[in-house]
Formats: structure tokens, sequence, C-alpha cells
């Protein structure tokens, strides 16, 4: 039987462009391009309307919203200067207990919320307001379980396929979420608005570019990879997209268009519509198991992946930051890994930027991506240079970013590898998707050892 979903979308969770559009123009744009995404839903034959929204979120299994007609006003939290969103949305009660039956069929616990004043979310509210505001089509709700991996997410899309074939209905799958997390923490003049991070930026557009691609099947296997290089590392960044795609059966070949990418107080917020007529580009390379029924493994982060991190013993902590207040220009950010001596993060000196040794190690867990190089006894284990070697990467961008300063403006790179032999071509491979592009010049030498169990280091100086 073919496939239910007639269409999919991506869409921001912020009220911005449901009120206030008027006062930026990229919130005009995204408003713009809820319009165009709601004439598209009307001109087609979606019998309901599926929300997942990332900011109705759950502990205990998933939450489906069940009462047929919620009506409230609601006022957002954190942007209630910008006004109250007054609501009244019609539920398909029917489908949303057929939906919580099919779950426990499959494994997963769920349930169903259906009494008066239980409140929608914020994303929700804007979701269903801007793309079917006469209420046309009954909708459905769901909640984002914070706990939930790939396994339960894909089967929630799952039972709620079941139900849509069996009861033969045609719907459009919206998953309210922002493209990336990091926010202005005090509220700034609507002019000001940009995206609070460089590197969010960097991969909100790789994340769109694979959307309007079509493929978004590759897109939810690179969340994790995506949620170890975004400046707030946040699971529901990327479950959302584990959902989404299961509702298209994992496909790379969907008709992809971004109809607006723009800043909401920091954070990335696109509209982006997904046709499931095949662009023609071919089978999907899909390669995660194809789970039918959930059995209660709650590893969020698949563990044997390289691109997850792994723990390193607590003595490597290393000591409190150096405070800036006992040396003139100096940098340091709790964004980047906390240096294993006491010395800042980096020195301004004129208009040139001095950073000491920089390695892959995580903020606040001392994690280290691909792996450690060895044990707690010494002894070797296998790594991954260019997991470590990215993460190097991206922990020099946040310190550049503390400073004011950006990977633009790096020109002298020294690069410290613990086995030349094994991991130069791969080290190299990772400086040419990355600090390559901005030409600073470099030197790479082998070492004995470092003070922490990495394989690569990174000296760097950049201009401000």
């Amino acid at each position: 039987m073919a496939n239910p979903i007639v269409a999919s979308y991506v869409v921001p969770v912020h009220p911005h462009p449901l009120l206030v559009p008027e006062k930026n123009e990229g919130w005009q744009r995204l408003r713009n391009a809820f319009d165009e995404a709601r004439e598209h839903i009307a001109q087609g034959d979606a019998d309901l309307m599926i929300i997942y929204s990332t900011t109705w979120p759950s502990i205990i299994g998933h939450q489906i919203q069940a009462d047929p007609n919620p009506t409230w006003t609601l006022v957002d939290q954190d942007f209630h200067d910008l006004g109250s969103m007054d609501y009244s949305f019609r539920i398909d009660t029917d489908f949303a207990e057929a939906w919580n039956s099919a779950n426990h069929a499959r494994g997963l616990q769920s349930r169903t919320v259906a009494y008066n004043g239980f409140p929608i979310d914020v994303g929700s509210v804007v979701a269903l307001k801007l793309l079917n505001p006469d209420n046309a089509i009954p909708a459905v709700i769901v909640s984002s379980n914070v706990y939930a991996n790939r396994s339960e997410t894909t089967i929630l899309a799952k039972s709620c396929l079941d139900v849509l074939k069996s009861t033969g209905k045609k719907a459009v799958a919206v998953t309210a979420m922002s493209m990336s997390n990091r926010m202005f923490t005090e509220f700034i003049d609507a002019a000001d608005d940009k995206i609070h991070s460089l590197k969010d930026d960097e991969w909100n557009r790789k994340v769109l570019q694979f959307l309007e691609e079509g493929r978004l099947e590759d897109v939810a296997q690179l969340s994790r990879t995506i949620h170890q290089q975004i400046r707030v590392q946040k699971v529901v960044t990327f479950k959302p997209m584990w959902w989404l795609s299961a509702m298209n059966d994992n496909r790379n070949d969907l008709t992809g268009k971004v109809l607006a990418y723009e800043a909401l107080h920091g954070a990335g917020g696109a509209v982006v519509h997904l046709d499931p007529t095949s662009n023609g580009m071919g089978d999907k390379e899909y390669d995660e198991d194809d789970v039918e029924v959930y059995r209660g493994d709650r590893n969020v982060l698949d563990a044997e992946d390289s691109t997850v991190p792994h723990p390193v013993d607590s003595t490597n902590e290393g000591p409190d930051l150096w405070d800036p207040a006992e040396g003139e220009g100096a940098v340091n950010t709790d964004s980047a890994p906390k240096p294993v001596g006491l010395y800042p993060h980096a020195r301004r000196v004129g208009d040139l930027l001095y950073l000491s040794g920089v390695g892959p190690r995580q903020p606040g867990t001392n994690a280290i991506p691909g792996g450690p190089i060895r044990d707690a006894d010494g002894q070797p284990l296998e790594y991954d240079i260019k997991a470590q070697t990215r993460a190097v990467v991206e922990n020099i961008a946040r310190i550049l970013e503390e400073a004011g300063s950006s990977m633009e403006k790096v020109v002298d790179v020294t690069s410290f590898l613990v086995d030349m032999d094994r991991d130069f071509t791969g080290y190299n491979e990772v400086w040419a998707e990355t600090l390559g592009h901005y030409g600073p010049t470099r030197t790479t030498l082998a070492i004995r050892a470092l003070p922490t169990p990495i394989a690569v280091e990174m000296k760097v100086i950049a201009k401000i």
C-alpha cells in the first residue's frame, strides 16, 4: 500500500512569525513561507494533520492530544511581551485513541490526553494557527519524549502509519522544531536578530541543503554527528527528523523545497516542504535497524557510533577556569573543554589572538569523540582520528567566537599528532573540509604523547 503521507513540513516553534512578523524582515519571510505552505495544504486532499512538537516534552512514553476541542489563550513564557495566542482546535479523537492502541501493540508506552484545560504547547499552536487557521483539517498532536531513542521514535511513526493505512486516511506530517537551539539570553531589538552561533548556522545550512535535495533519511542518520557539533547539544534537535523520516518510509528521494530560513531570537527557524514525489535520485542508503516492535532499549545515542563521545577518567577534568582578571586579555569559555592546567583558553595581544593547545574533549563532560587512544591502564584502544579532528576544530570555533573572532580570521595553526603514520591521512582530510577552506599556514608535528588520551591537538593564532 502506498504511503499515506501526502506532504511533510518542518516549521519553527517560536511565536514571532505568528504575532509580530512585521517587526523583522526575516520573521516576515517566515510568515510568508507559512502562508505558502498553508495554501499548498489547502489545495491538497489530506484528511488529517499530524503535529510532532518538540515544545511538548514528555518523560513517561509519548502523549497524544485527544480532547476534541482544546480551547485556551496561550502566552509564551519567554516572549509574553509579543502578545497572547487564542486557540480553538479540532482534534481527531478517534485517530488519537487508535494511535495510542497501535503504540501499545508495538510495545510503546503512550497515553491520550483528553481533559479540558490541558494546555497546547507553543510549537503546536504556531503550526496549527498558521497552517490550518480555519480548522479545515482535523489534527492530532503528539509529544516528544526527551529520552526516546531512534528505535522508539521510529516505532511511534510506524504505529501512526498503521492507523492511517487501516483507516484509509491521508495525512500531512509536521515537525515543529528549531533548526538550532542557541538563543540570546537577553532581549534584543527585533532588527538585531541573527543566528547566535556561526557554527550552528553552518550546520543548519547543511541540513537544509540535504532536505532541499530530498535526503530526509540522510539527515536523520547525520543527526548524531550534528548533535556533537552544535553549540547547544540537545537530543530534541534531531528527534523530529527520526520521526519524520520514518513517517516517509526512511526515504532519500523526496522532493524538497526550503521556503524560508531565518533567525528567531538567535536560534535558526526554517519552513521546509517535503513532497513524496520521487526526485529520481535512486534508492535510499538505509543502514539503521529496521525495527518493528519496541523492546525498551533507551540508549538515546548509540554507543557503537564513532561520532558519540567516549568518557575519560574524571581525573582529567582539570582545574577551575583561569580567572580573566588575573591576566590582561585572557579569554575563557564554558563552551570549550576545561584546560588541564592553570592557563586560559586564549589571550588577546594587540589585534592577534593566541589560543592554547586545543584538543577534542567535549565541554562539561570531557568525553572524546571517536574514543580515547588508551584505557585507564594505558592499554591502546581503537579510535577515530577524523572524529577527534572534527571535535578539535569545533572547540577552536567556540573559543574564537567567545573572543570575538572567527574561523575566517585564523592565520596560523600548529598541529600535534601522537601517531603520524596512522593518523595523518584522516586528519588531513578533515583539515581540507574545515580549516583548509580558510587558508591559514600550518605546521604538523609528531609527538610522543599528550596530557589526556587524545590523538590530536592544535595551537592557533588568529586575528581579532
